[in-house]
């Protein structure tokens, strides 16, 4: 991209040199979807001809980090401690380089997305770690890329979206939890928890069933309650499921969040967890250990996810032109107390 050295080049201007209004060059810029495809790739063409840059300061902080520019970071959550974790991997790996990172947080809204990610472009990051919201569509990820912008897409995959990967065998970690429960002697199993915008929900569901069609279980999709994933819905689906005829003996959560929220559920209806049901969740959060029961749980290694995807993208920014990448790591069953396996 040519860099003027004269005066800051306006976006009135890019708005002339692409023949549109400077409405239109905005709207484009920060992706609205009204404007046509062809007019979007006119301000993309004339913002590269012309070296625009945006203000905010970007000139002085790319001169205030180390070599390459700010890295972006955008997650859904930061009460989840998976994303704290997950945090811990990524910052690590960049203090190692020295580089600096920008945090934006979603809460799962596309809406909020669009307008982390116009911020991130607007400083000009080097790369982006996206843990995606649900409904994101591959015009995002190519209105990055016109600029030239690395994605790394984290546990969340989109198939349509042409950036490097890397999560989680969802399929396996839902697969050993449930067989495990299974091998048990447990019968009825609830899966709860996460929703089917979630990528990782229909990896754990389909290893669920595979685990119940292995033991010749029928699936029951009443023992398969949605929700949002923190503790409050957890409590929900705890009421949902024991005003069943039948209700559950296990519990596969989505996540450990949920989990723990189930448990806490249990116990204020007199429950037991690990006695009168058993609990595994997803993800291996440190409250998990302490909690009491110690939740069993099918580790996502948050940290090593976020190291790698630390590496996989500096790769990428070193060489833009090798094959997309979709690496998927190995899931590992953690028994503790709240699956029952302490009573064998």
């Amino acid at each position: 991209m040519k860099k003027s050295t004269q005066k800051r080049v306006t976006l009135k201007q890019v708005a002339a040199h692409a023949g549109v209004s400077l409405t239109t060059a905005s709207m484009a810029l920060n992706g609205n979807p009204s404007i046509p495809e062809a007019t979007c790739q006119k301000v993309f063409k004339a913002i590269e001809e012309l070296g625009y840059v945006y203000d905010r300061g970007a000139a002085s902080l790319r001169s205030s980090t180390a070599g390459s520019g700010a890295i972006g970071i955008i997650v859904t959550d930061l009460v989840n401690p998976f994303y704290t974790e997950l945090l811990i991997g990524i910052q690590q790996k960049l203090n190692e380089t020295e580089q600096t990172s920008l945090l934006g947080t979603t809460f799962d809204s596309c809406e909020v997305q669009d307008r982390m990610i116009s911020m991130m472009l607007e400083y000009r990051i080097s790369g982006l770690l996206l843990f995606a919201a649900p409904g994101t569509s591959s015009e995002v990820i190519k209105r990055i890329q016109r600029f030239g912008i690395p994605v790394v897409l984290i546990n969340r995959l989109f198939p349509d979206l042409p950036c490097d990967y890397i999560g989680v065998d969802n399929v396996h970690g839902g697969y050993e939890a449930t067989r495990h429960l299974l091998a048990l002697g447990h019968r009825r199993i609830a899966f709860i928890g996460g929703n089917r915008q979630l990528y990782t929900w229909h990896g754990r569901l389909q290893g669920y069933q595979q685990a119940l069609n292995e033991f010749g279980i029928d699936f029951d999709p009443e023992l398969t309650p949605e929700s949002l994933c923190n503790r409050e819905e957890a409590s929900n689906l705890i009421e949902h499921l024991f005003k069943l005829p039948n209700p559950p003996t296990a519990i596969f959560s989505y996540n450990d969040t949920i989990a723990i929220g189930a448990m806490m559920a249990l116990k204020s209806r007199g429950i037991v967890p690990g006695k009168d049901v058993a609990v595994i969740g997803f993800d291996e959060i440190p409250e998990g250990l302490s909690f009491s029961p110690s939740l069993s749980t099918v580790t996502a290694h948050p940290r090593l996810q976020g190291a790698k995807a630390v590496e996989l993208l500096q790769s990428r920014m070193s060489n833009p032109s090798m094959p997309i990448q979709s690496i998927v790591m190995p899931t590992e069953l953690l028994l503790r107390e709240s699956s029952g396996e302490h009573l064998k």
